[in-house]
C-alpha cells in the first residue's frame, strides 16, 4: 500500500499551489527584456556589418582607390569625385563606411575586454 500512497502524494505535489523554494523563478519582465535586448543587439550587428561591407559598395571597394589617391598615382577626379556633397564617385558612402568601421572596432575591443576580465576573474577563483 505504501507505493500507491507515494504515487498519490507525488500526484498531489504535482498539482499543488505551493511553490518549491529550490525551483528557479523566472520573471516575465526579465524574460521579455532579454528578448528585446537580443533582437536589438542582432539589429546593431547587422547594421554595422551591412554598412561596413555592402552600403554603396562597401569599404573594401574604396581601399585601393584611396591608396592610389594618397600615393598620388591618380586623382580624385579619376574616380568620379566632383565635390563633397554633390558627386563623390566611387567614394560615395565613405563616411558611413568609416563610421561603421570605427564602431565595429570599438564594439570588438569592448567585447574583448569584457571577456578578458571575466576570464581573469575565473582564473583567480581557481
Amino acid at each position: 500500500m505504501s507505493p500507491l500512497k507515494d504515487l498519490w502524494n507525488k500526484m498531489l505535489d504535482f498539482f499543488s499551489d505551493e511553490e518549491d523554494p529550490n525551483e528557479p523563478i523566472y520573471d516575465p519582465v526579465h524574460f521579455g527584456a532579454m528578448i528585446v535586448i537580443v533582437i536589438f543587439s542582432l539589429g546593431v550587428v547587422f547594421w554595422l556589418l551591412w554598412t561596413l561591407l555592402v552600403f554603396e559598395g562597401g569599404l573594401f571597394r574604396k581601399i585601393v582607390p584611396a591608396f592610389m589617391v594618397l600615393t598620388r598615382q591618380k586623382t580624385l577626379n579619376d574616380y568620379g569625385w566632383i565635390g563633397y556633397p554633390y558627386e563623390l564617385g566611387i567614394f560615395e558612402g565613405f563616411i558611413a563606411n568609416l563610421t561603421a568601421l570605427i564602431l565595429t572596432v570599438a564594439l570588438t575591443v569592448a567585447v574583448w575586454f569584457v571577456l578578458e576580465n571575466q576570464a581573469r576573474k575565473n582564473k583567480n577563483k581557481d
